[in-house]
């Protein structure tokens, strides 16, 4: 073998070492944005191989986070990070669809609903999940999807406004919490199968709660009020997804 054609199999095989190297970099950078996008928002693209779809899964945990920032020590989620990712997620070619974690308190009743009507109005197809719970403005956020899913074991627990801080105790302040709980139960009613006045029915129980008013509901429990569609886990979620995306 000639010199000449020696030292172009070198350099084949370096330039082909240098690709494979380079490659294995940039599939370490990607992985690494996608690590770092799950730990800081709980979000990531879930990328179906067999038909092609791009699922966006959004992760609602601990307290949804309003205006004022919450302690270090209390896990949150920051409306101001997840209304940014929903309008990208709807002007996204490459998403196809949306699937909804949630497990959360409740917490601040804008941020909450403005989250809610953000989902409601994707024209992409979404679904939810409630696993652990859904409580208060979580109630909203998980009927905000065209369809919705509810673990065996996890609860949602619907009950009046709260305030915090100083309230003045004049009638203008109830009438702003009617006019509050209104518009919660309104969007909740509007969503889902429920009507409003067995909501406020449930929102103003008072046997079931010790030390508040309310109702809890257990897994099943929701499906029967008509709040929850269907009982059910992460792959009859991912199942109904797929469904929703190939009629779409």
């Amino acid at each position: 073998m000639s010199k000449k054609k020696q030292s172009g199999q070198i350099k084949n095989e370096n330039g082909k070492e240098k690709k494979d190297q380079e490659k294995e970099k940039n599939d370490l950078e990607q992985q690494k944005l996608v690590d770092d996008k799950i730990k800081e928002n709980g979000q990531v693209i879930l990328k179906h191989e067999e038909n092609g779809h791009n699922v966006h899964l959004i992760s609602i945990i601990g307290e949804v986070e309003g205006h004022e920032c919450l302690g270090g020590n209390t896990k949150t989620t920051k409306y101001e990070h997840i209304l940014p990712q929903l309008a990208a997620i709807e002007d996204s070619d490459e998403v196809d669809g949306l699937l909804v974690l949630l497990n959360t308190v409740g917490g601040d009743v804008e941020a909450g609903l403005a989250i809610a009507e953000m989902i409601a109005s994707l024209s992409k197809p979404t679904v939810s999940l409630v696993l652990g719970g859904s409580h208060s403005i979580g109630i909203p956020i998980a009927v905000s999807t065209d369809y919705s899913y509810i673990v065996p074991t996890a609860t949602m627990v619907i009950h009046p406004v709260r305030l915090s801080g100083m309230v003045i105790g004049v009638q203008q302040t109830f009438d702003y919490f009617r006019q509050i709980q209104d518009r919660i139960l309104n969007f909740i009613e509007s969503h889902c199968g429920a009507d409003k006045e067995r909501l406020e029915e449930l929102m103003m129980e008072t046997e079931m709660l010790t030390k508040d008013v309310g109702t809890i509901l257990v897994g099943e429990e929701a499906v029967e009020e008509k709040i929850i569609d269907e009982v059910g886990g992460i792959h009859e979620a991912f199942e109904k997804l797929r469904e929703l995306m190939e009629e779409r």
